[in-house]
């Protein structure tokens, strides 16, 4: 683990609970003496368990060990059962510059041949202007539960532009106020034009920050054959799985509103959260679509069912853990970057030191060869990211200044920015992306930073050759990360 959690003692047990009202007022503690949340126990929930959109009985359904179901859709019926699920409507651009109009219809919605499909829509009117719809349903007062497993199996849609997502959100947003105070889980999102990797995220705070894990398939894709993605939501702790393996956890996260205390853990995570499908178009992450996409069956998001399990108790007594940061120690020569002459052909897919992506279109390759790394670009996909080379754990001390250094040259002319970043911490630049001209020889760069943000242990430096005219291959050398003072 990258970051080592240890408990505070000095925090109070006593936690607010998800009632408690919060807007931009500090209610502070209630004062409850309540620390432990009970469930309904496994013979009461199978007699309330709703099975009114399904005909699968709770007996057919292999409930996790310690768990008992809550409520559960298997999508067996004709329709979409609105009892249970809520169609939203929202126009295009609503969030995140999407391009999608979210319709509450059945066009865009619908039950088919026991699966929730959510089928996004192209149209050109005569005049050649381009529209999307798409569809996106909650169970928002419906179905909103504190702390459980949220379990569904999806097989996601393919294609440039393209963000399908099984997330939650809490039943009173207002609660610890508008997002992202209010908090947010992300379950399941997988980009339609990389559908082996799967990102698991929560959002939370004032500023906005995220901690995100990912799950990347060693063979096929999300988009090939179902999946269950599943996150065990528990008071100071949040799981993700997929298909039963635990790949992220966290427990650091807080909620505050500038000038006002900090509310007590693990608020805005202890509060009922209901869950959502939708499948968005466009936008700042995945980028819109392009030619290759198409809006045909490939393009719909196919969920086999959505399954809630609670335990029988869950124990709220729990402590505000204490993020103790671990920072990477320079070589010999004072540089915090290693592998720094490409010395070792290590494995470029992996999180340790260089890893090579390519992401939103992106296809290209990357080889370490006689103390280099050659990045060769086929496609330069729709981001600056899109083809990207990186090595996280640079250790960011506040009230330090670093010289960041490196040399490369292009086998044509072209452009690349190089940058480093924060992927903890909202993605914050301590180096603004910066764009350098190279040429057919070698060139040294160089770059000061003065570090004014809080003290980070996973900087990343990167360099991103995507979105660019020219393809041409690239090459890089000697890339250094040193304190001067």
């Amino acid at each position: 683990m990258r970051k080592r959690i240890l408990c505070m003692t000095l925090i109070s047990a006593m936690i607010l609970s998800g009632l408690t009202a919060c807007g931009s007022k500090d209610t502070g503690n209630t004062g409850a003496d309540t620390t432990e949340t009970e469930t309904a126990s496994a013979e009461d929930a199978a007699e309330s368990v709703d099975t009114s959109a399904t005909d699968v009985s709770e007996d057919e359904i292999e409930i996790p060990d310690g768990y008992h179901l809550v409520w559960h859709d298997e999508f067996n019926g004709t329709e979409l059962n609105e009892d249970d699920w809520n169609r939203e409507e929202h126009k295009a651009g609503w969030v995140n510059n999407e391009l999608q109009e979210y319709i509450p219809s059945d066009e865009y919605a619908f039950v088919k041949d026991g699966e929730l499909v959510i089928q996004p829509v192209k149209t050109e009117d005569e005049n050649g202007n381009v529209s999307y719809a798409s569809g996106r349903v909650n169970t928002q007062n419906k179905h909103d539960v504190k702390y459980g497993r949220f379990e569904a199996r999806i097989k996601f849609p393919e294609g440039k532009g393209f963000l399908p997502a099984f997330w939650m959100m809490p039943q009173d947003e207002d609660n610890y106020g508008q997002w992202p105070k209010c908090g947010e889980i992300d379950i399941a999102e997988v980009l339609g034009d990389s559908t082996t990797m799967n990102y698991g995220t929560v959002h939370y705070g004032e500023p906005h920050k995220q901690n995100q894990g990912t799950y990347t398939l060693s063979e096929g894709s999300f988009s090939e054959d179902y999946h269950v993605f599943a996150v065990d939501y528990e008071p100071g702790i949040i799981k993700w799985y997929v298909d039963g393996e635990q790949y992220y956890e966290t427990s650091d996260w807080f909620s505050k509103w500038p000038g006002a205390k900090e509310k007590p853990y693990p608020a805005p995570f202890d509060q009922p959260f209901h869950v959502i499908l939708n499948v968005a178009v466009g936008g700042d992450w995945p980028g819109d679509p392009d030619e290759t996409t198409v809006f045909d069956d490939r393009a719909a998001m196919k969920v086999d069912y959505v399954r809630i399990y609670q335990k029988e108790s869950y124990d709220e007594n729990v402590e505000k853990p204490e993020v103790v940061l671990e920072l990477r120690e320079p070589d010999e020569t004072g540089n915090y970057v290693y592998n720094v002459d490409f010395a070792e052909a290590e494995d470029l897919t992996d999180d340790t030191n260089w890893k090579f992506l390519q992401l939103n279109g992106g296809k290209g390759a990357a080889e370490i060869k006689d103390n280099e790394i050659i990045i060769t670009t086929e496609e330069a996909g729709s981001e600056e990211y899109s083809i990207q080379l990186v090595q996280p754990e640079m250790p960011m001390v506040q009230g330090s200044k670093y010289k960041f250094t490196f040399e490369a040259y292009a086998e044509e002319d072209r452009t690349m920015k190089t940058a480093i970043t924060a992927p903890d911490e909202n993605w914050i630049r301590y180096l603004d992306d910066t764009e350098v001209e190279l040429t057919g020889d070698w060139q040294t760069f160089e770059f000061d930073i003065d570090m004014k943000d809080e003290t980070d242990d996973n900087g990343r430096v990167e360099f991103n050759m995507g979105k660019t005219d020219s393809t041409a291959t690239i090459h890089i050398r000697n890339v250094r990360l040193e304190v001067v003072e």
